[in-house]
């Protein structure tokens, strides 16, 4: 009787192996990468004339190519380059064509690339996979190909990202130092055994891997001149600059041996295909021996440039004006006076904070026109209002107005009779009578009193204010940990603040 009911319930259930796996997500990623050239064949006949000759696709992975060997770890490259060097490629599919046409194809596709007619230039795929409960949910995934950024004078170049890149090698979510071993070991092997046709593509591969590990040093580079605090520099990017120089030791030395094999081969060889693809082979690891030499530059430069970056932007000159706080200088100092002595006050700043108007230039036959017209009349209460559509808004605040009000009720201590967290947390523990949530609510805002507003609670008239100083003692209790802070009350001076406000009337 049991065995309907456990293939009933299992059924139910999602079928277990790739469907909850991380790798059917990164599979369809890949999908998604190579779905804009494939769109590329199937909408150029949308294009104005004969274009079903040009194999859209090849060109865009020749296009990808070429900007990946091209850019710099500084600069990237440059746009009419990219399309020069994409015209012999575009010319061999049509050789009858004119050079206008392929003009265009390469331009079009160099264009769909970066997808200009888009607003921000990216390509977005949906895919699904299943949540931790076995339900469907439908994700969305939002990359770049070919990417323009700003260069020095007002120049604009191309770079590659890391899903053009993932495209161009055959792989997604490759982790770059395996990646880059791999491709170093296979092209070893490849050369002892004299397959000098299928180590090129494993150079090429591994020239590739070099450019993408470049381009995650330059973009932690960019974000830390950005803001130095959204890079984790404690840990992440030291322990990557490590892994990376350790990197670029190996693979520098390993290059120079496979760099003295191929020449040894190119040397002994008789035939002349195999002389040819050895010399280019040769001026593949060359360039991964040159862009190792700048990642190293790069990296030795990334310490110096973090700490640069830190003192510029620690130390940074603060703002030459405060801000205005609306309430506590203009607000409350105005509501307990007459109208004929706030509106005077009032007057003078919006006057002075709307700003500049430019005067409109007026036409004669615009004047005349509105002098000549009859007025309108109007009623005496003005147009109807509309009655608004009120919605009432849910209350999703995660503690309850009885909840601050206790938390309220214990934090009013005397000002002579300061007392220590883990005393205010056991006192909240017992007065709450199993609610866990009152001791989170008074933890809150003990912490943050410890940083209180003391400008603005004077400017706002407040008779006292919660503060909360740490002495070094640490905290034991059995949910929170930290500092076991002092929670005080400070009284304020409130003849002070009645000083201020009569002198700001």
């Amino acid at each position: 009787m049991t065995s309907p009911a456990r293939t009933d319930s299992a059924a139910a259930r999602p079928a277990p192996g790739p469907a909850a796996d991380e790798g059917l997500a990164r599979r369809l990623r890949a999908l998604a990468c190579t779905a804009p050239l494939h769109d590329l064949d199937a909408r150029k006949a949308n294009l104005a004339g004969e274009y079903s000759g040009y194999a859209m696709a090849e060109v865009a992975l020749a296009a990808i190519d070429l900007v990946t060997l091209n850019m710099d770890f500084d600069t990237g490259a440059d746009h009419d380059q990219i399309v020069a060097r994409l015209l012999p490629r575009v010319a061999a599919q049509a050789p009858g064509r004119p050079a206008a046409e392929h003009q265009r194809v390469a331009q079009w596709v160099l264009e769909n690339l970066i997808n200009v007619g888009s607003v921000d230039r990216g390509f977005r795929a949906v895919y699904g996979t299943f949540a931790p409960d076995g339900s469907y949910v439908r994700r969305d995934y939002d990359f770049k190909l070919v990417e323009e950024v700003p260069g020095t004078g007002g120049s604009v170049y191309l770079r590659t990202t890391d899903e053009a890149v993932n495209v161009l090698v055959g792989a997604l979510d490759t982790d770059v130092t395996s990646a880059q071993i791999a491709a170093e070991v296979k092209l070893e092997v490849l050369i002892s055994r004299g397959r000098l046709a299928d180590a090129q593509l494993a150079a090429e591969q591994a020239r590739y891997r070099t450019v993408q590990y470049a381009e995650t040093l330059r973009r932690a580079l960019e974000a830390t001149r950005r803001n130095v605090r959204a890079v984790d520099w404690l840990t992440t990017v030291p322990d990557m600059i490590a892994e990376a120089l350790d990197h670029v030791a190996d693979r520098y030395r390993h290059e120079n041996a496979i760099l003295t094999n191929i020449r040894k081969a190119r040397d002994e060889s008789e035939e002349p295909d195999q002389k040819r693809r050895a010399a280019e082979l040769v001026d593949i690891v060359k360039d991964c021996i040159r862009r190792h030499t700048q990642l190293q530059s790069r990296l030795l430069e990334a310490g110096p440039l973090f700490r640069a970056e830190q003192d510029r932007q620690a130390f940074a000159a603060p703002a030459a004006r405060s801000g205005l706080d609306l309430y506590g200088q203009l607000l409350a100092p105005l509501l307990p006076l007459p109208v004929e002595r706030a509106s005077r006050v009032s007057d003078v700043f919006f006057a002075r904070g709307t700003g500049l108007r430019s005067p409109h230039s007026v036409r004669i036959g615009d004047l005349v026109e509105t002098l000549l017209t009859p007025p309108q009349e109007r009623e005496h209460l003005g147009a109807e209002m509309p009655e608004p559509d009120l919605i009432a808004t849910p209350d999703d605040s995660r503690f309850s107005e009885e909840q601050l009000a206790e938390a309220a009720e214990l934090l009013d201590l005397p000002a002579d009779a300061p007392r220590r967290l883990s005393g205010l947390l056991a006192e909240a523990r017992r007065r709450s009578g199993g609610d866990t949530e009152l001791p989170y609510l008074v933890a809150l805002l003990a912490v943050h009193a410890a940083s209180p507003a003391v400008g603005t609670a004077y400017r706002q008239g407040e008779q006292k204010l919660l503060f909360a100083v740490d002495d070094g003692t640490p905290l034991e209790d059995e949910e929170f940990g930290g500092a076991d802070l002092i929670v005080g009350t400070a009284l304020l001076d409130a003849a002070g603040m009645a000083a201020d406000r009569t002198e700001a009337a």
